[in-house]
């Protein structure tokens, strides 16, 4: 396992968020973690990548306990994150913002260099000099993937990366995704059609009210109706 998430409890100020929540995330492997809006799949990440630090359990990537690390110590130790939000920086260029992810003097085989992620991603390379505020939301969410993409991860955490775009905009981050894993690695994706999350994770969790209620193949969660409709149907 790169990844092992045990029995986490994770608060917003006196409110309890994650009540004991426990996964894990092998080599080269895409895992989704699915549930209605406000479960907290998405402060699972964020406790994850040390943004919202879980009060006990135990987070270890590659075997390193990180759950107490500052996020930039754990984006160095080699964890990516596509947040829901985008997070892009408006007054600066697509260029400038794929920049601002690299890590000076990192040392990585068949690194993610700006010409490998405008390969990717042809769009951006046509807004090279563009603000990325002016960018429209599709080309905002490739640039939040590939600014994650150019610091290199071996674990990639990414939530919604298909909310509210075009179904053609749909396809291509799809495929990046395919891409990514491709070339050996791992993603935890957080992804609300469940057509598009089963589609790519050969494992899936199910998250309800802060706990992790179903692990399986994707194949046994596709297959358990009673399943998706207790905890995944609107």
């Amino acid at each position: 396992m790169i990844l092992e998430v045990d029995e986490i409890h994770t608060f917003y100020g006196k409110s309890q968020v994650l009540e004991g929540v426990s996964l894990g995330i092998g080599e080269g492997e895409i895992v989704t973690l699915v549930g209605r809006n406000g479960v907290g799949k998405s402060t699972t990440l964020k406790s994850i990548v040390g943004l919202v630090p879980p009060q006990m359990g135990s987070i270890r990537f590659k075997g390193e306990e990180v759950s107490s690390l500052r996020p930039y110590k754990i984006c160095w130790r080699g964890i990516g994150y596509v947040p829901e939000e985008r997070r892009i920086f408006p007054h600066l260029t697509v260029r400038q913002n794929i920049l601002v992810g690299m890590k000076p003097g990192q040392k990585v085989e068949e690194p993610w260099t700006i010409e490998k992620i405008y390969s990717c991603f042809p769009q951006l390379e046509k807004r090279d000099g563009q603000k990325g505020g002016t960018l429209s939301g599709g080309e905002q969410q490739m640039l939040t993937i590939g600014r994650t993409l150019a610091g290199n991860p071996e674990l990639l955490l990414v939530d919604e990366p298909t909310e509210g775009l075009s179904p053609i905009l749909v396809e291509i981050v799809i495929q990046i995704l395919r891409q990514i894993n491709g070339e050996g690695r791992s993603i935890l994706l957080v992804e609300h059609a469940i057509d598009v999350a089963l589609g790519l994770a050969r494992r899936a969790y199910v998250m309800s009210k802060g706990k992790i209620v179903f692990g399986g193949t994707s194949q046994e969660l596709y297959d358990n109706k009673e399943v998706q409709k207790t905890y995944l149907e609107v």
